[in-house]
């Protein structure tokens, strides 16, 4: 079963073992169509995005006007309606899906972790890339070489522990952390 979640935070346990947690919270989400396969297509709240496509499908499914985005996940429901979210309860470990925070353009010290140069005076290689080619043979920079560029904001896959979830206030609580801002949207999926 998937679902989407929003990142509140992180924070710890409290007792004789303090553990670092992450807080997630599930989205309320409607099932507007079941497929075959075990899929159905699913609305939920983000933002305040509109346009004629999105007015569209809302009237085609009678969703109200905050249910503004769509996603195909895999769920337990049978027929339309609010999402069943008590396989939560008894869930043992997840797989959370995330972007990673986006860092900008950055060096290759910082994005690959190379040592750099000396840091004395004269040295005149402090945090440079160094040599990136070959020289005869084949005379040219070779695919996936490692240097600068754009750094973060790629998927990022964890599995964690399940502490515990509050169906009242739709909070779920994974020991450690995922990745991605406090806020980001991502997916998690029961993996037991």
């Amino acid at each position: 079963m998937e679902f989407i979640v929003e990142k509140i935070g992180m924070s710890r346990t409290i007792g004789t073992k303090s553990e670092a947690v992450t807080l997630l919270r599930v989205l309320n989400m409607k099932v507007c169509e079941v497929y075959d396969n075990g899929k159905a297509l699913v609305a939920y709240s983000k933002g305040k995005a509109m346009n004629k496509a999105i007015a569209g499908i809302q009237k085609k499914y009678s969703l109200s006007k905050e249910f503004n985005r769509f996603a195909t996940l895999k769920v337990a429901n049978t027929e339309q309606g609010d999402l069943n979210t008590e396989i939560l309860e008894s869930a043992k470990s997840v797989k959370s899906i995330f972007n990673s925070k986006g860092r900008g353009f950055s060096g290759a010290m910082k994005r690959w972790n190379f040592q750099g140069g000396p840091a004395a005076h004269g040295s005149r290689f402090h945090r440079r890339l160094g040599s990136i080619g070959n020289r005869e043979w084949p005379g040219r920079v070779q695919p996936g070489k490692k240097m600068a560029g754009h750094y973060g904001d790629e998927r990022v896959n964890t599995r964690n522990t399940v502490l515990s979830f509050d169906k009242e206030s739709n909070i779920l609580v994974l020991k450690g952390s995922v990745a991605g801002y406090n806020g980001a949207y991502g997916r998690i999926q029961i993996t037991q």
